[in-house]
């Protein structure tokens, strides 16, 4: 493997990795029985699961210095324990990174990210998988902020009652709604308000353009690929991959399969071809790695787990495409400068005292008693 100095002197981020779902599908959120600072490929039931690809040794190993992990609950959840059930996510994410104080620290903001690196640790942030999880209250988004959560992905794989999710694309469906609903439209105002990152990875294509066109800051495709490559309904078309582009965001390249060769088998070069297609599309700032370990049970042959993102590296300096310099924006420094130029966004829309609040329905459940 060809020697990469930009490991050792950026941030090197992922927007996405589904660990906690993980230990509370298999451990019911108690930290207690959680080896992390362990080898899971040695414990059970992580080490018979195709869904396991993380732990601390191998974050090490792979060089990783900043990490979103998300905070994600079904669909099935929608209309019904959502909310709790994501706060519970929330909790656990803040529990395990605080029982490892050595090796992470919880991070809230771009500056955190560059200062923590520094201490060799992993900064460690929370992102919210899918709109189901606020309930659809503004109110909940403001309190998810509030707890950590710097990124919400506005769909899963489920209609929301205010955006239609990429399911609706696909041949024989229809759209819920269209794109963003008028109350979809304020979540992403209030998002740039708040200095939440908008997330478009598992939105339908009306709902990219509509996120687009009503965001005043850069958003960000956390693990989604590039459509004119595999056309999985997950992935980015090159029309939107150019408005990525003009609204100075990133797509950030997902790891499964499915999303990359469009079937049961993919490699590390298949992610390669993502990456340089998305660079030749909307450039090279605004490319980066978005993976989605944990959260998929089958992997590229090269990129097993967690540890593997060296090799990736590597095989990008090896071309005559890519200098460390490139390197280092798609290892980190994209998503931090969109990270920053949201910052400033929330700042900007916070000095000129901009709040956003739904209409309250007319209702007699509205009315109060005198």
């Amino acid at each position: 493997m060809a020697h990469i100095h930009t490991q050792k002197c950026i941030p090197s981020q992922r927007s996405h990795n589904d660990l906690a779902w993980n230990i509370r599908k298999f451990l019911k959120n108690r930290l207690q029985d959680f080896p992390f600072a362990g080898n899971l490929r040695e414990v059970l039931p992580w080490s018979a699961s195709a869904w396991s690809h993380t732990d601390l040794p191998r974050l090490k190993e792979g060089m990783v210095s900043a990490q979103f992990w998300s905070a994600y609950v079904p669909c099935s959840s929608q209309h019904m324990d959502a909310v709790q059930l994501t706060l519970e996510q929330i909790d656990l994410i803040r529990r395990l990174v605080n029982l490892y104080p050595n090796q992470m620290t919880f991070v809230t903001d771009a500056s955190g990210i560059e200062e923590v690196h520094k201490t060799g640790k992993i900064a460690s942030l929370i992102g919210v998988e899918g709109g189901h999880s606020i309930g659809t209250s503004l109110s909940v988004l403001r309190m998810f902020y509030q707890l950590g959560a710097r990124y919400l992905t506005l769909t899963h794989t489920c209609n929301t009652p205010w955006a239609d999710c990429c399911k609706v694309d696909e041949p024989g469906k229809y759209p819920h709604i269209g794109g963003l609903s008028k109350f979809g439209k304020l979540v992403v105002h209030e998002m740039n308000r708040l200095g939440m990152i908008v997330d478009l990875s598992h939105v339908s294509v009306p709902t990219m353009l509509d996120a687009l066109s009503t965001s005043k800051a850069p958003v960000i495709f956390s693990h989604s690929s590039a459509h004119a490559i595999c056309n999985s309904s997950r992935n980015v078309p090159d029309h939107v991959l150019q408005k990525i582009a003009l609204n100075g965001g990133l797509v950030m390249v997902a790891f499964y399969p499915h999303f990359l060769s469009c079937s049961s088998q993919a490699t590390l070069e298949d992610v390669i071809v993502h990456i340089n297609h998305i660079r030749e599309v909307a450039g090279v700032d605004h490319v980066g790695i978005g993976a989605g370990y944990d959260g998929v049970n089958l992997v590229p042959k090269g990129l097993e787990d967690v540890s593997k993102y060296p090799y990736l590296f590597a095989s990008l300096l090896a071309s005559d495409k890519w200098s460390e310099a490139d390197i280092a924006k798609v290892a980190g420094k994209n998503l931090i400068r969109v990270f920053k130029e949201v910052e400033a966004v929330s700042k900007q829309l916070k000095d000129a005292k901009t709040e956003i609040s739904p209409p309250v329905p007319t209702t007699p459940c509205n009315q109060t008693a005198n």
